[in-house]
This record gives C-alpha cells, structure tokens and sequence, in this order.
C-alpha cells in the first residue's frame, strides 16, 4: 500500500511539472524552424532533472540512466514546432489562460501536452534499474511541415529502435495505423490561341478530365484499419487573361496512401490514367502500423482503450519500426482558433503513458 502511495505522489507532482512546463512552452513562441527558445526549455528540464541530454539544431533527446546496449529500445516522441495562430483566435494565443477546467494556448493541444506527458513518463522510468527495455526520449522539431530537420535528422543518431510511441492528441486512444502522405503537383499541357476562335487546345479542360478520373477512382485494396486511399485535388492554377486559351493548367494532388500500396505504386497508377504529367514532391511519408498484438498496444487494450487507423501524418511516417500513435487531447482541436487542451487531459497523459509502459518497460 505504501508504494502505491508513493506511486501516485510521484505522478501527481510529475503530471504538475508537466503542466509548468506547457505553460512556458505555450508562453514561447515556437513555430516551425523558429523553436530554439522551446528547445532551451526543453533542455532546462532536463538540467533540473539532472538528466544528461544531447541536441542537434532544435531537437533535443536523452536515454535513461542504465541504458543498455544488449536490450532492445523504446523510442518516446513529440514535437515542441506548432503553426502560426490564425486570425479567428479572440485570445492571446501565447498568454497560457487557465479557465473552466481548460488551458487555453497555442500549442497546447498539438502537440505540448503529448509532449509534456511523455516527458514526464521519461522521467519516472528514467532511473529504474533492470528494465527490459532502454527507453530514449525526443523532442523534435519542424514536424508541423514535415520538415528535415527535425526527427528524420535526429534518428541515424539514435540507437536502434525496436519500436515507439509518438505522442499526438488521440484522446489517449490506440492509433495502430497511420495513413502515408503524397503531394503530387502535376501540369496539364495544351497549346495557347486566342478565345474567339476555334485555336488552341485549353489545359484547364485536361485537367478537368483529370480531375473528373480522380474524384471517381478507387485503388481496389482497401486497408482494414485505414480504409481507402483518399484522393483530394487541393489547388489548382491557369489562366494569364480572359482572351488566351491557357496553355498550362497546374493542379496539385493530396493522396493519403495505406498500407497497401507503396507510395511509387500510388504514383504509378494515378499516372497511368492522367494526361498531366506527374512530380511527387517527396516518397518520404510513408503509411505506418504496429502489430495489434504488440505487448504495448495490448497494455492499452487492458486500461479499457480502443485502436484505430489514423487518417492524418505525423513524424511516426518517418520511421521504419513499429509505432503507435497515443497522446492526451483531441486531434479536432488541432490548428483551431483559442486551441486548449483540458487539465485533467494532461494527468490522464501522464499516468496513461506510466500505466501502459509498466507492462512492458
């Protein structure tokens, strides 16, 4: 009974620090390749925690105390970048304003209080000896615009990762599946002549064809955690004056791509069957997943959690092990105008992450 006691005495005062420290994140603007003042908190905590650390350009991680080669790793992960505010916020989006249960703030529920909670789990296994497992934690950057400098830069000099968890606002729930992303801008081409008369051949009407193909394609394999590919065209461009039929048209493709299909099969196919030619502006991101009978993934199952294919991509598209996509906060309140993230929401993080790793670590 007395450990108990003393179990919960510790995750109350961490799941306190967890919320100090969001507010100085809240309080210091952080947006992505701007996040050096954020990584400096970072680096504080773990100064205060007497946690030795290492950090390459806004990215800072640290490994627990008896780290131990010959074990595998657990890698723990969030962001501390957020988005630029927009203009329908009516409060300070930088002030942390605590009111009716609520801290308001931006960056407060994407990523910070993922990212505070797993910090604070850090810390409670970070001195336990004989676990079966190291754990490495990392705050890294750049995530809100898939950036290279951020985890994809800091991963070769991490130890290999037997499988992680990246902490994003899922209410707590098991996302065992991540969809992938492709951006594809492609370019209709035509030939340019004059409006009255029958000249030309319009770009804007081939990429309509195109467009038309697009919205009326399914990719046959349909993923059972992710459901379909889903493709979106999201912009599009033509047109220098009312009298000259357009010569080019420029369209771009948003394709949120599943497990089953490589993105370069994706690329393939939507070429196949499109006039535009096709430049994808990365292969980076691709679909992710961890076994649902991973031990992790069932410790969440035992606490009364559910899984779920994520439709949205995070920094878990870049790695190559298994990965499980958990944090405090709902993923609706994401980029919106006065983002808050509930209080008792951050303690449930940090006690939902200890509980879910006692089985496991």
């Amino acid at each position: 009974m007395s450990q108990l006691i003393a179990n919960n005495s510790t995750q109350a005062t961490l799941s306190a620090e967890a919320l100090a420290l969001l507010k100085r994140l809240i309080s210091t603007p952080s947006f992505s390749r701007e996040e050096a003042r954020t990584a400096a908190l970072i680096e504080a905590f773990f100064q205060e925690k007497h946690i030795p650390y290492q950090r390459l350009n806004n990215n800072v991680w640290a490994q627990n105390q008896y780290f131990d080669a010959t074990k595998p790793t657990l890698l723990l992960n969030s962001h501390h970048d957020t988005v630029k505010p927009n203009k329908s916020w009516t409060l300070d989006p930088f002030t942390p304003l605590v009111q009716d249960g609520k801290l308001f703030g931006l960056g407060s529920n994407d990523a910070g209080g993922c990212l505070v909670s797993l910090l604070a789990a850090f810390v409670y296994f970070y001195n336990r000896p004989e676990m079966a497992y190291n754990v490495v934690m990392a705050a890294t950057a750049e995530e809100e615009i898939s950036g290279r400098d951020g985890l994809e830069l800091v991963l070769p000099l991490l130890p290999p990762i037997d499988f992680a968890i990246v902490g994003e606002p899922t209410e707590m729930q098991l996302a065992i599946a991540e969809k992938g992303l492709l951006v594809l801008d492609c370019t209709a081409h035509g030939v340019s002549g004059h409006a009255a008369r029958d000249e030309g051949d319009n770009a804007i009407y081939k990429a309509i064809q195109d467009i038309n193909w697009l919205i009326n394609y399914q990719f046959p394999k349909v993923s059972p955690t992710l459901g379909p590919i889903k493709l979106s065209v999201t912009i599009i461009n033509a047109g220098t004056q009312h009298n000259v039929v357009p010569d080019t048209c420029t369209y771009t493709i948003d394709v949120r791509v599943t497990e089953q299909y490589t993105l370069e099969e994706v690329i393939e196919t939507i070429q196949a069957n499109i006039q535009a030619e096709v430049k994808p502006r990365s292969i980076r991101l691709k679909p992710s997943s961890i076994p649902a009978d991973h031990p992790i993934v069932k410790a969440g199952l035992a606490l009364g959690r559910f899984t779920y294919g994520s439709p949205t991509t995070s920094d878990q598209a870049l790695l190559s092990c298994p990965s499980l996509k958990c944090g405090p906060g709902h993923s609706g309140r994401s980029h919106s105008a006065d983002e808050f993230i509930y209080l008792r929401e951050i303690e449930e993080g940090v006690q939902g992450y200890i509980q879910m790793l006692e089985q496991v670590v």
